[in-house]
């Protein structure tokens, strides 16, 4: 076996479902709503499963979606971005995978944003990459420019960045995203932006794409994903945005990991990404409804919760909330009382002690009460 892999646990998402499923615990861990998803757009795939090709779709993806995609940013984002400069993969993940394999060659080094999702780090490993990590800091989880001088260099050939962030819900701010340009400009290297959850953001908040700061439209690589824009994960609909020198290095590894993604789902992407954008706007009043019912029982119960701008997330401060135990423990004492949620050290390339833990709140309203009931018991059996 490839020793790369041999040796490499499920990840904690994995892992927590399946503990979740074999307890049956209310399952908190993994990121997926409850909902089926919006039913026009379901409508939609099963249209074009019908009377649309099922045979395979070019590489690079149906033309309908890639013009969308470029569409979409241009109307939300006041992006300027070709349909010949959009590469559609099957899920972020695999955007991730092939850019990461185009762009790092052995022996480049990788600044990677602790805490930071979980296949960052094997990916880059697996490409050769060296990684440097930056560790953010609670509360505010921003990017200062004396963390950046300690790990860039004449090797750094990449940053990786995820804005809305998991696992904190929080953004990095204008300031932030200006210190990573500034080193992007002066290394002269390349910021793969993972925006996912570019849609999801709450109280009034907008999304800053890194790509839209001078200097940085030939050196970005931004990533979407339909599973985060609709709530859909199942689906793995991404998408890969750069200019043509990264992007045909890129569609050069995507060739040789999925080729290409399921033609009805990207014809339903299509339709959706030229929806109003009231729809949009409706999607994040109620998952900021869903945030703040959490995070109000939680915080009746006792718990310091922190701020959550953005994703499917919110945390638990567990040293806030008078609580002496780890996050790894407490996620075992969850489990106890019929909750499943994600140590938030499972999100740093170092095993340490960590007292943040993430809990995903895109559920209904009985469960996320049902959920806020355990928790307390947890919360009493501790103190």
């Amino acid at each position: 076996m490839n020793p790369f892999y041999a040796n490499m646990p499920t990840t904690i998402f994995e892992a927590t479902s399946a503990r979740a499923q074999a307890t049956g615990a209310i399952n908190l861990g993994q990121g997926f709503p409850d909902a089926q998803g919006p039913r026009d757009v379901l409508q939609a795939a099963s249209d074009a499963l019908f009377n649309e090709s099922n045979q395979y779709p070019p590489m690079s993806g149906v033309p309908g979606l890639r013009a969308a995609v470029a569409a979409h940013y241009a109307a939300h984002q006041g992006l300027d971005l070709s349909p010949e400069e959009v590469i559609v993969t099957s899920g972020a993940t695999e955007a991730l995978a092939a850019s990461i394999l185009a762009l790092v060659r052995p022996g480049d080094e990788v600044v990677l944003l602790q805490p930071m999702y979980d296949s960052y780090l094997p990916m880059v490993r697996q490409a050769g990459g060296i990684p440097r990590l930056v560790n953010l800091q609670a509360p505010d989880w921003q990017v200062s420019d004396a963390m950046l001088a300690e790990v860039f260099s004449a090797k750094t050939a990449l940053i990786l960045l995820n804005t809305p962030h998991n696992p904190t819900g929080s953004m990095l701010n204008a300031q932030s995203l200006g210190v990573i340009a500034d080193y992007c400009r002066r290394f002269d290297c390349v910021a793969l932006c993972d925006e996912v959850w570019e849609h999801v953001v709450f109280d009034g908040t907008a999304h800053l794409p890194l790509l839209a700061l001078p200097g940085m439209r030939e050196r970005c690589v931004k990533i979407g994903s339909a599973g985060k824009i609709f709530a859909l994960t199942g689906w793995k609909v991404g998408w890969v945005c750069a200019c043509p020198a990264l992007s045909q290095a890129i569609v050069r590894a995507h060739q040789f990991l999925t080729f290409t993604t399921a033609p009805n789902l990207q014809h339903a992407v299509t339709y959706g990404l030229g929806k109003p954008a009231a729809s949009f706007t409706a999607m994040r009043v109620d998952l900021q409804q869903s945030r703040d019912r959490l995070r109000g029982a939680l915080e009746a119960a006792g718990y310091v919760v922190a701020p959550s701008t953005g994703t499917y997330f919110m945390s638990i401060d567990l040293a806030g909330s008078g609580l002496a135990v780890n996050d790894m423990r407490f996620c075992d004492e969850t489990l106890v009382d019929g909750v499943a949620a994600i140590p938030v050290s499972a999100f740093y390339a170092e095993a340490a002690s960590f007292n943040h833990v993430r809990l995903c709140f895109a559920k209904s309203d009985a469960t996320l009460d049902a959920a806020a009931e355990r928790l307390a018991t947890t919360r009493v059996r501790l103190s």
